[in-house]
């Protein structure tokens, strides 16, 4: 039985799909993805995974957001976010500019405390008032930037620029995403911070999995390694290293590639044994945990879901590991349990990530197509399943 709602995943490929004059079989052909897979997906019976999605939104060449219906309008003047976005617009633009009067930046040390602070709002999910609070932040870092001239100011500025970033990647704007990455590259250069200019890589290549070109994500996570080979060795540099080596394997996963996948995770365990939890340096939450959690991610994109599932049960996350990163994961684990048939499982997971990242969760296109699947199936869940729904604007 179809989703009660036209605006799922499945119906936006439809329309594009009859914008581009294909029928269900030429996009199969073009994708490669199989009939079965795009009838059942257009008509919601099966979820789209993300390596589906991205492989017909380059079929079909357009951005993987016009697919998944990012970002999510409705849902963000209900939150009172949409009106956050232009402003951190504006402030990345202002990046060359001379710094004007009426901006008069605090001291150094306490703008760097601020982006510290939003850099932890980020990861405790609290995204209303880190992008509230970060143009403010953005113009007084660029205004010292540009009269210091100095590496602190300079490091201070591609902070911010990271934390644009991480918010509105969270938030569905992939364009103001791109922007940020390159404020934040811009500013390492003049940091000369090679740490700075590899996660900036990383960052590239995680953006590219979201938009499906895993051989090119790879290339830039290359890219960040060699900029690695500039600083000293030691835990800072093992930390980003093995960062880098999990952004690999999901990559590598996503691209089917399991040899090389499972040795990147085989190399960012090795690393993580070195360092311990590392979760606060450059707040990439790296150590043992997220070793394991990315294990159960590379092992869902292999589409061995029962695995997954297996390997979810043993991660053993502490209470204060970083909410942004535990409630991804749980989203992650609810599609794998969809796969294998288990409904109630993948409803609680959808349900621990309301709990844990109530904001980060509802702007989450995994965990809107793990619903909409969860609907389609029409299996025993509890009445609570509909309130969620509403929630989601679904």
């Amino acid at each position: 039985m179809p989703h009660r709602s036209d605006e799922h995943t499945g119906a936006r490929i439809a329309r594009a799909r009859k914008v581009r004059r294909l029928t269900q079989k030429e996009l199969a052909d073009l994708a490669p993805v199989s009939y079965s897979t795009i009838t059942k997906i257009e008509q919601g019976i099966l979820p789209a995974s993300p390596a589906v999605v991205n492989a017909l939104a380059r079929a079909l060449s357009v951005p993987v957001t016009e697919l998944t219906g990012q970002p999510y309008m409705d849902e963000l003047r209900k939150d009172q976010l949409d009106g956050l976005i232009q402003p951190i617009r504006e402030a990345l633009d202002v990046y060359d500019y001379e710094p004007e009067d009426d901006v008069v930046p605090r001291p150094l040390a306490d703008l760097v405390e601020h982006a510290e602070e939003l850099c932890a709002l980020v990861r405790r999910t609290d995204l209303k008032r880190a992008a509230a609070e970060l143009p403010g932040l953005i113009y007084e870092a660029t205004a010292t930037a540009h009269v210091a001239r100095s590496t602190d100011a300079w490091q201070l500025l591609a902070s911010t620029y990271r934390t644009a970033y991480d918010v509105t990647s969270k938030l569905g704007f992939p364009d103001l995403c791109t922007v940020a990455l390159d404020r934040m590259d811009w500013a390492a250069h003049r940091a000369s911070d090679p740490v700075l200019s590899s996660m900036r890589q990383y960052m590239r290549a995680l953006a590219y999995l979201r938009s499906g070109q895993y051989q090119r994500g790879q290339q830039l996570v290359r890219l960040g390694m060699r900029a690695l080979e500039q600083t000293e060795a030691g835990r800072e540099r093992d930390v980003v290293t093995g960062q880098l080596h999990l952004g690999s394997a999901v990559l590598a996963a996503r691209d089917q590639d399991k040899t090389a996948a499972e040795g990147f995770l085989a190399e960012a365990e090795r690393l993580a044994k070195l360092t311990g939890p590392a979760e606060k340096v450059h707040w990439l939450s790296f150590g043992p945990v997220n070793v394991a959690v990315h294990r159960t991610s590379v092992l869902a994109e292999l589409d061995e879901y029962d695995e997954a599932v297996r390997s979810a049960a043993t991660v053993g996350a502490p209470e204060d590991w970083p909410p942004s990163r535990l409630a991804h994961h749980h989203a992650e684990v609810a599609r794998a349990q969809l796969w294998t048939g288990d409904t109630e499982g993948a409803f609680k997971s959808l349900q621990e990530a309301r709990r844990l990242a109530p904001q980060q969760t509802r702007y989450h296109p995994t965990v809107r197509e793990t619903y909409a699947g969860l609907d389609a199936a029409k299996r025993q869940l509890p009445q609570t399943f509909v309130g969620y729904g509403s929630w989601l604007g679904m």
